[in-house]
């Protein structure tokens, strides 16, 4: 099992979640998000909105290995 960077298992208080920036052009997500898109670039978690995944989807597929396809 894998811990978001900061956190800790020894208790104390939570912190509260951070609102999704799309990394492509800026825009804040109200709420929860599950149709965002989410990639790991050298080692740093991005989300991209829904319109930047619609209108790069062809790139981002382009980046996956084979047997994601």
């Amino acid at each position: 099992m894998t811990s978001l960077s900061g956190g800790s298992d020894n208790g104390g208080s939570a912190q509260e979640p951070q609102p999704l920036v799309c990394a492509r052009c800026g825009t804040r997500a109200e709420g929860s998000q599950p149709t965002w898109t989410c990639s790991v670039e050298n080692g740093v978690r991005q989300y991209f909105c829904d319109t930047c995944s619609r209108e790069n989807l062809r790139a981002i597929e382009g980046r996956l290995d084979s047997a994601w396809w």
